[in-house]
């Protein structure tokens, strides 16, 4: 059998418990595991700081005599400490004779008086709960009781810890422990004492380590029960403005600071006695967010359900506070979140459990003040200090995600690639909450730095960062092409102003030539003007030339679309290059197997040759050149280009053309786009759908009609939310997974339909089989049949 060595709890206590907001968290979540109603308290009890007594001792050491370097030691001592630690540190001074013997009573001192208490009121532990829970490392006892509330459904589960392992906190913070404890039906109190020094003996055994509990005092009164975890031997530099920082940045949002305050468990901190106040999120610092998101997950009829609501409020411009409803089911949550080639099963979309958030937004620069804060400098000192967004379980905060140097939302790496709103974290004040009970496949990583790796914790993140990153982001933008944009005219605006300013400037010099002493007076009321016309003509330069800063993305689009014809140009030459390679083979020794590889390579290498003159008209330079063309055969070609990758992904085209051909004017190359992009998202959706039904057969299916000229386009795939069959043409709105999501295609493709004087629509009706929308209208004018 395993044996176990005495500095294997050394080596746990420093691997599993991270920091000193974690070691209090512990220790604070096991004061309510034992059902404390007046909450917990975490006294620090600190008459030498570490620091000030490590200044002491070099001190000392310089020389000095004896009574010199007591009457220092004892003007080091913090007054506003207990009686009983400066008591204790007087003493050992006192008693000193030498410097050698005061040098030793103050390091016994330093170990003894100085303390930290994490007390509650709770059940207490007897001398057996002690030796047969606290004293066993790993301990299942209530483990056990939560998977019996997991298997009974319970609403909510009985402990917060069930690991066994938070006993090893207080060895986080100080060499020495010291337990006190007692159930309501005792009459003394329970001892246990342990210096985790005697567990660094390297050649000491685990057993070989005498810790055991014995009888103490009487209790504080008769009905008491409780537990205090007194440390001492205090490993850090512990100061009352540390302890304040810890307060205000990790003890503040130890348990969920969006809950009401009446409600929220009570964690009391003292430095020497005085209560060191932990901050309230103050409800008005929400209430001035610029915009937000926020989001149900649900599991209703054993089926994933997405509820995002983002909210437009003040987004520096003038529009109405716009709000946006989006609902994903299943279909729409497995492209978006598992995806196509997804290592993840889509079980795990119910699995996961529902869970809830919120994201309040905030452009820091627009920060103003507010009345229940204070100044701007205070409002934004607030914000910062509230930043980050915040993962709960149950009412209490799980680590370390919204901390200052975590991304788990990928915000930031995100904001450095994206044009427009910077979603960074520090610009975010928000929370996700999730429970043990509903979400018992979210578990935390035994040394509390996150969730486990499982498809579950995939789920969670990829559903908050598609909802911030992607649908909000989206949705602002779209705000802003709403009302930003529209009514500024950006045709030569700067030369224009700047012509009209130069024109009266010009004209008042030879108003002042002509006119008499008597104008004098109309004359510079006419200056007046014109400086406050300059003034205008300053904004409204500043003015435009942020709103070509904004416009720099669809210029960007235009590099993609001059990028793509350069690609085409390359690949159209090296396709035909490949052919004429391949051509030259025929009929020479080759043998039969290379012949067959040959033989496909060659009709692929054909089909991309027809992909690339069907995506010609892309090109920049021919792109918005109308000219009269047959629609149905440009939809044959596109068709017949794309007949390799129909028959890779095994799609049956069904082609339905009109008894006579079907001529337009147009702009071809944007007719061409549109094919591309619907085709390009009737194949991703047919893959994702056959992925899931081995029995399913794949089918679009291209109508064509004249007068007015109409294409109907239609799929048998996962199709589209009868509510979202707006929002798919909104720009940068896509519900594909991560590696193909960029919103651009419907976007771009009902623009060139406008651009023609045509639309695009997502017929409303829905599909008796799947009750969700699938054939889309692009439908011309009827002057542009010829």
């Amino acid at each position: 059998m395993f044996r176990i060595t005495a500095r294997t709890v050394l080596e746990l206590g420093s691997e599993l418990i991270s920091s000193d907001i974690i070691a209090f968290y512990e220790l604070i979540k096991n004061g309510f595991d034992a059902g404390t109603k007046a909450g917990v308290d975490v006294r620090f009890d600190i008459a030498l700081p570490r620091r000030a007594y490590l200044k002491l001792v070099e001190k000392i050491g310089a020389g000095g005599s004896a009574e010199e370097n007591k009457e220092a030691a004892a003007a080091a001592l913090l007054h506003t400490a207990s009686d009983e630690a400066l008591e204790g540190f007087r003493e050992a001074i006192a008693a000193a004779t030498s410097r050698r013997s005061l040098l030793d009573n103050l390091a016994e001192a330093q170990k003894r008086f100085n303390r930290i208490i994490v007390s509650d009121t709770g059940s207490g532990m007897s001398r057996d709960d002690l030796e047969r829970n606290f004293l066993v490392i790993g301990t299942a006892s209530r483990k056990r009781e939560v998977e019996a509330a997991l298997k009974r459904g319970d609403a909510q589960t009985p402990y917060l810890g069930e690991k066994g392992i938070g006993r090893l906190s207080a060895m986080r913070l100080g060499e020495r422990l010291r337990v006190e404890t007692a159930r309501a039906d005792e009459t003394h109190l329970n001892l246990l004492e342990i210096d985790w020094r005697a567990f660094g003996d390297v050649d000491a055994m685990l057993d070989q380590i005498p810790v055991a509990p014995t009888a103490g005092p009487a209790k504080p009164s008769e009905t008491w029960s409780g537990t205090s975890i007194v440390i001492s031997d205090l490993t850090e530099n512990w100061t009352q403005a540390r302890v304040t920082e810890l307060t205000e940045d990790d003890f503040a949002r130890l348990t969920d600071p969006f809950a009401d305050a009446s409600t929220r468990p009570r964690i009391a901190i003292y430095w020497n006695g005085d209560r060191v106040a932990v901050p309230i999120m103050p409800t008005a610092l929400l209430e001035a967010a610029h915009a937000k998101v926020s989001g149900t997950y649900e599991i209703i009829d054993n089926a994933p359900v997405l509820k995002i609501v983002a909210e437009a409020l003040d987004l520096g411009f003038d529009h109405p506070q716009e709000k946006q409803m989006i609902t994903l089911t299943v279909d729409d949550l497995q492209g978006a979140i598992i995806g196509k080639e997804g290592h993840i099963e889509d079980s795990a979309l119910t699995t996961v459990g529902p869970f809830s958030f919120e994201a309040h937004w905030y452009n820091r620069r627009r920060l103003s003040g507010i009345d229940a804060i204070g100044e701007q400098r205070a409002v934004r000192e607030v914000q910062e200090r509230w930043s980050g967004i915040l993962l709960f379980r149950d009412r209490y905060r799980v680590y370390p995600y919204g901390e200052e140097e975590d991304d788990w939302l990928e915000l930031d790496r995100r904001a450095l690639r994206r044009s427009g709103y910077t979603l960074n974290k520090t610009q975010f004040i928000g929370r996700v909450n999730i429970s043990r009970i509903e979400n018992p496949l979210l578990v935390d990583q035994t040394n509390r730095e996150g969730l486990r790796v499982t498809p579950e914790q995939h789920v969670l993140l990829q559903v908050i960062r598609y909802s911030i990153q992607d649908l909000l982001a989206a949705f602002l933008k779209d705000v802003e092409k709403q009302y930003k944009q529209q009514k500024i005219d950006l045709s030569d605006a700067q030369e224009q102003v700047t012509r009209l300013e130069d024109r009266a400037k010009t004209a008042i010099r030879k108003l002042k030539r002509l006119t008499p002493p008597e104008g004098d007076e109309a004359i510079e009321d006419l200056q007046q003007t014109l400086l406050e016309f300059s003034e205008f003509a300053a904004n409204a330069r500043q003015r435009i030339a942020e709103v070509e800063q904004e416009s720099r993305q669809m210029i960007e689009m235009a590099g993609v679309g001059l990028m793509v014809e350069v690609v085409a140009h390359e690949l159209a030459r090296a396709s035909e290059n490949a052919l004429k390679a391949l051509a030259s083979l025929k009929g020479k020794d080759v043998p039969e197997r290379l012949r067959a590889h040959f033989a496909t390579l060659q009709a692929e290498m054909k089909s991309v040759s027809k992909r690339v003159r069907i995506l010609d008209p892309l090109s920049v330079s021919g792109r918005q050149r109308t000219e009269i063309f047959t629609l149905d055969e440009l939809i044959a070609d596109t068709v017949e280009a794309h007949e390799a990758q129909f028959g890779r992904h095994k799609i049956n085209i069904v082609l339905d053309r009109p008894s006579r051909p079907v001529r337009i004017r147009a702009v071809k190359g944007m007719i061409v786009q549109i094919l591309e992009n619907l085709i390009s998202n009737s194949v991703y959706w047919l893959d994702m759908r056959a992925d899931r039904e081995p029995s399913f057969k794949p089918e679009i299916k291209i109508s064509i009609l004249g007068g007015p000229p109409t294409i109907t386009f239609e799929d048998n795939g996962r199709g589209i939310a009868p509510e979202n069959r707006d929002q798919v043409f909104k720009l940068f709105f896509s519900l594909k997974d991560t590696r193909r999501r960029r919103g651009l295609g419907l976007f771009i493709a009902r623009e060139a339909a406008q651009h023609n004087n045509g639309t695009l629509s997502l017929d409303e009706n829905p599909s008796p089989e799947t009750g969700r929308l699938h054939r889309f209208i692009l439908e011309l004018p009827l002057g542009a049949e010829q």
